[in-house]
């Protein structure tokens, strides 16, 4: 049973109060999930707010097929694919985006190396090890996000993963190699 869908049932007939409900639960989800894709919480912030826009418009259309958490985070993950192309990012996702100093999540050199690799991955790597490793979603939640088949989903977190432990050993980190402490 989805623990929203009575708040979302009730969002949906325009109870801004049970709207409100709904984003006090899953906000800090979906700022996390939009950060770690986009690498600026400032950009971040844009998208949720757009998906939280988004969210309220298409509420009377949100029919309870999906678990309103997946339904959320499919609109914030669209949101984050058309913030990322308004800001020309598709077209060189093999450079690492610069990361402002300012955001929380990239207050120490290691969150900051984190975000770089991240951004250097593959975009379809990036989500399934964010949803997976960062949101705790499973297999079958991020095929249902992603579209792919559970087995894509379990190969993009494998290289995913594989390709970040490779940019955070390599030349240029700080970090120590794998497996020494």
């Amino acid at each position: 049973m989805d623990p929203d869908r009575a708040l979302a049932k009730r969002a949906s007939n325009g109870d801004l109060a049970a709207f409100e409900a709904l984003v006090d639960r899953h906000q800090l989800r979906l700022t996390t999930l939009a950060a770690r894709l986009l690498g600026s919480h400032a950009d971040a912030a844009d998208a949720v707010q757009e998906t939280l826009v988004r969210a309220w418009l298409a509420l009377p259309r949100f029919r309870g097929d999906a678990r309103f958490s997946t339904w959320i985070t499919r609109i914030c993950l669209n949101a984050v694919h058309d913030q990322r192309e308004r800001r020309g990012r598709l077209a060189d996702a093999d450079a690492p985006e610069a990361v402002d100093p300012r955001d929380g999540f990239a207050a120490s050199e290691l969150a900051g190396e984190l975000q770089r690799a991240l951004a250097a991955l593959d975009e379809s790597f990036r989500e399934a090890v964010v949803l997976y490793d960062v949101l705790g979603c499973t297999y079958a939640e991020i095929a249902e996000l992603t579209g792919a088949a559970e087995g894509t989903v379990k190969s993009r977190i494998y290289r995913g993963r594989a390709e970040l432990a490779r940019l955070l050993s390599g030349p240029g980190t700080s970090l120590p190699p794998a497996g020494s402490k």
